[in-house]
């Protein structure tokens, strides 16, 4: 599984954060969002599934 963040959609919410803390990570200047990294682990699908679902402004991308 890949997943990207829309930087020109992600708000700053940080609910990926907290529902996949080991996939993504905020931005100390604006509270922005990105993955780790792109390639998602196998244990860690879900709740990055999880993640992109409660994402308000719709900005992580799966594939």
């Amino acid at each position: 599984m890949k997943v990207r963040v829309d930087s020109t959609r992600c708000q700053g919410h940080t609910l990926c954060a907290m529902t996949a803390p080991r996939s993504f990570e905020l931005s100390d200047f604006d509270g922005h969002s990105s993955p780790v990294s792109e390639t998602v682990a196998p244990d860690e699908e879900e709740q990055v599934r999880e993640a992109a679902h409660s994402c308000p402004e719709r900005a992580i991308d799966i594939s």
